[in-house]
């Protein structure tokens, strides 16, 4: 009962027990509780079907007394009840009489309505009741614990990585963090891989990014991904360091305008996004092919076996890492054009590590994607532009 950061630790813990575990809180996000392999249920259903009940929710006025007699009455007979929240959550009394009466098998408790609790307190005395005085955050292993969990805070912040803990950024739980990991690396090269395909002069003010996935768009937080595609669209092209922090900031800014829509698909892969489309609109691009049919540069990719891939650029689907470079060829779709750009890279000994092709038809256009893990010189660009089947080339790198 209450799943912030203490309850999902409890339910890490309870699922590692071969537990089965259902969380009640009014305000947890479907998708933190879903990365844990965790239920979120009603109140009521929460308190009626659990064998065991661990409550770690505020003292407010909507919980003081939330488990009285009216609710001991609803749970099952023999159930244990841990308290390590706030004692006022429990009226004492009635927990007393749901003891007494067989209706909760036992109850440990650090925490009481009034602390230190009277040393005729009956609930203290109860054979069936293990108490521990209310100090857990005052022991010299949790001031340890919390001094390593700033450090380590501080020095990966300072070294680029995202803080689950900022307080002046919107909250993302460390479970969520890590579910999305590989597609915050996405989002940001996404949009990296979408400014670079802007012709030069073209202001960008619009902005649009479209999430597909199998989960209720509600259920989907995708604070940290617009963020991560605002920081590959601004940093590229200015000196801004962008952040969770100043991402929303930065961009109203700059004038950029970034909306977000998802669509929920139909999927049994248990992956949280299925894909991430973004899309510019009212600008030129450098490489025509890049345009819908509406003229908006698109880019779409997804996450495969944890790492980001790039699997469409304007109409035409492709299949590459998106790591190191990237050369985009629209071409002639003809026999040995892969080989032809192919020797012309290994002429200037530039590593190849991947090619897709992706066409709109038999021998009709074809886009061919290549991964480098160097840039090419001027020279060697030139002479890929000048194969005579090569009708566009642009050079990105991520």
């Amino acid at each position: 009962m209450g799943f912030g950061k203490v309850g999902s630790e409890v339910a890490r813990r309870a699922k590692g027990l071969g537990m089965h575990v259902v969380a009640h809180d009014p305000y947890a996000p479907a998708d933190r509780a879903r990365a844990i392999g965790v239920d979120l249920v009603s109140f009521d259903e929460a308190i009626s079907t659990a064998d065991f009940i661990s409550l770690h929710m505020p003292l407010t006025p909507t919980t003081s007394k939330i488990l009285n007699d009216e609710n001991f009455a609803k749970m099952k007979k023999g159930v244990r009840i841990v308290n390590v929240a706030r004692g006022g959550v429990i009226d004492e009394d009635a927990l007393v009489r749901a003891l007494d009466s067989g209706i909760v098998a036992q109850a440990a408790l650090d925490v009481f309505t009034v602390e230190p609790p009277p040393k005729d307190s009956k609930l203290v005395q109860h054979v069936n009741v293990t108490v521990t005085p209310h100090l857990g955050a005052s022991t010299k292993e949790a001031q340890e614990g919390v001094a390593i969990e700033i450090a380590e805070a501080v020095v990966g912040a300072l070294g680029g990585e995202l803080a689950a803990t900022a307080v002046n950024a919107p909250m993302v739980p460390a479970e969520v963090l890590s579910e999305l990991a590989p597609y915050v690396v996405l989002a940001e090269k996404l949009g990296r891989l979408a400014v670079q395909l802007v012709a030069g002069g073209s202001g960008i003010k619009s902005v649009k990014v479209v999430y597909t996935s199998s989960r209720d768009p509600n259920d989907l937080d995708t604070r940290l991904l617009r963020a991560m595609i605002t920081k590959g669209i601004i940093e590229p092209i200015s000196d801004t360091f962008v952040n969770l922090v100043n991402a929303d900031f930065t961009a109203k800014q700059k004038g950029l305008r970034i909306s977000e829509e998802r669509v929920m698909v139909d999927s049994s892969t248990g992956y949280p996004i299925d894909s991430i489309q973004v899309q510019i609109a009212n600008v030129d691009s450098k490489f025509a092919s890049a345009l819908s049919d509406n003229e908006q540069i698109i880019v779409e990719g997804k996450v495969k076996y944890g790492i980001p891939h790039l699997t469409c650029v304007g109409s035409f689907g492709v299949d590459v890492s998106l790591e190191g470079s990237l050369i985009l060829c629209r071409q002639v779709d003809q026999p040995g054009m892969i080989g032809t750009v192919g020797s012309i890279l290994g002429e200037s000994n530039v590593n190849v590590s991947f090619m897709s092709v992706g066409r709109t038809g038999l021998r009709k256009q074809a886009i061919m994607a290549i991964g480098v893990d160097e840039e090419p010189n001027k020279v060697t660009l030139k002479k890929i532009g000048e194969v005579p089947a090569v009708e566009e080339f642009v050079f990105l790198d991520l």
